[in-house]
């Protein structure tokens, strides 16, 4: 049927007697001209030259003012955004910042990697950076310039189970592989010694390379502190949470706190993890303190206010940057991960516990040490190794 209407006076729409008109667009149809042809993609034109059809008309509303709230939501993005730079910009300066002076790549006769990552971390009690007054205050002893020993030991181990702390007692009795000490550059063959030994004798590399040997578990980042880094770190992030089941009085570390709950400033919290003359294990019990703490303060320093809030961030990690060694393939995201796993046993995601131990207090040459329980701590060590779940160690 043609879109065409005849000229009759009932079909009249331009006002012209006689002439066709298009049914749709309502044009007339001039003698000898060709109808209008559709495009294909392109609609008709209209009666006033738009597309064909009834006109709509907008719905769109009128452009407003932007609200109170919005202005408010959109002020917190922007600060959200600059704490955020900020933060970044911080984390960036500190990876930069990271003493790596551990190269774990040039050791040899190491173990064969097993599943998960393993992390020592060693607290010594270096006092550089403190005043004579601190070195007083804090009951250290000795003198700035002092050289560092280890004060604790901790193997880390992360994996499909969560993360297992384990402390390895200062004084355990072990064998300390062949080396050559850095200052005198003489030979020695393997030998038994205390484990903190070690450290003395060839620093960090050695102290790895003996807890690889008596373990057979690779570590793959070392992170050291000392002294003034540690309480620079608690004061930094306002202080730890510590719920305590008993009152703690130690004269030599300076420690009196009572039972019950308290927040430890960077003073307190040092006294608490160095004392162990109270308690009835020893350096075992002060081993638990220091996993105890070391959870919460990952918890502390991980919480959403803390971790991004720049007044934080930059004292928390610049009073930590002062005394904190790690190796060289170390990462601020390694660190962080670190963090984030001691966090996860205070949430209860891991376990803490100790190497199992079959004698405290042992006569030896080098005088007292601890002896460990071999076939209960092999056992734990291969579970630690293949990742699977720990049975054989004492919880702490």
């Amino acid at each position: 049927m043609s879109d065409w209407l005849d000229g009759a006076p009932g079909a009249r729409r331009d006002g012209g007697a006689g002439k066709p008109v298009h049914a749709v667009t309502g044009q007339v149809r001039q003698p000898g001209s060709r109808p209008p042809q559709p495009v294909a993609g392109r609609p008709m034109p209209g009666p006033y030259g738009g597309p064909g059809g009834p006109r709509r008309r907008s719905t769109r509303p009128a452009a407003t003012r932007p609200t109170w709230r919005r202005r408010i939501l959109r002020l917190a993005g922007l600060a959200g955004a600059v704490a955020l730079l900020t933060s970044l910009g911080t984390y960036t300066w500190a990876d930069t910042e990271l003493e790596r002076d551990v190269d774990l790549g040039r050791l040899t006769g190491r173990p064969a990697p097993g599943k998960g990552a393993n992390y020592l971390i060693v607290g010594s009690d270096s006092r550089q950076g403190l005043s004579g007054k601190q070195l007083k205050d804090l009951h250290t002893g000795g003198s700035a310039d002092a050289g560092r020993r280890t004060d604790s030991m901790i193997l880390l181990h992360t994996g499909a189970h969560g993360t297992t702390m384990m402390s390895l007692p200062r004084d355990s009795w072990v064998t300390i592989p062949p080396h050559v000490r850095p200052e005198t550059g003489k030979h020695y063959g393997a030998s038994k010694d205390k484990l903190n030994a070690a450290f003395s004798r060839g620093g960090p590399e050695l102290l790895v390379r003996t807890v690889e040997h008596n373990t057979g578990l690779r570590i793959g980042h070392y992170t050291e502190i000392g002294f003034a880094g540690f309480v620079g770190i608690v004061d930094a992030v306002g202080g730890v949470p510590m719920c305590l089941d008993k009152a703690v009085r130690d004269e030599k570390s300076g420690e009196n706190l009572a039972q019950g709950c308290h927040t430890l400033d960077g003073r307190e919290a040092l006294a608490f993890v160095r004392q162990r003359h109270q308690e009835a294990q020893g350096d075992l019990g002060r081993g638990q303190n220091q996993q105890k703490f070391l959870a919460a303060l990952s918890h502390k320093a991980a919480q959403p206010g803390t971790l991004l809030n720049p007044s934080t961030v930059y004292p928390t990690v610049n009073a930590g940057l002062d005394t904190l060694i790690v190796d060289k393939g170390m990462s601020l995201w390694n660190l962080t991960s670190l963090f984030e796993a001691m966090k996860g046993v205070s949430a209860g995601r891991g376990t803490r516990l100790h190497v199992p131990v079959s004698g405290l207090g042992v006569r030896t040459p080098k005088g007292s040490v601890v002896r460990w329980d071999l076939p209960r701590a092999k056992k734990l060590f291969a579970e630690l190794h293949d990742d699977q779940p720990v049975t054989a160690g004492p919880k702490s």
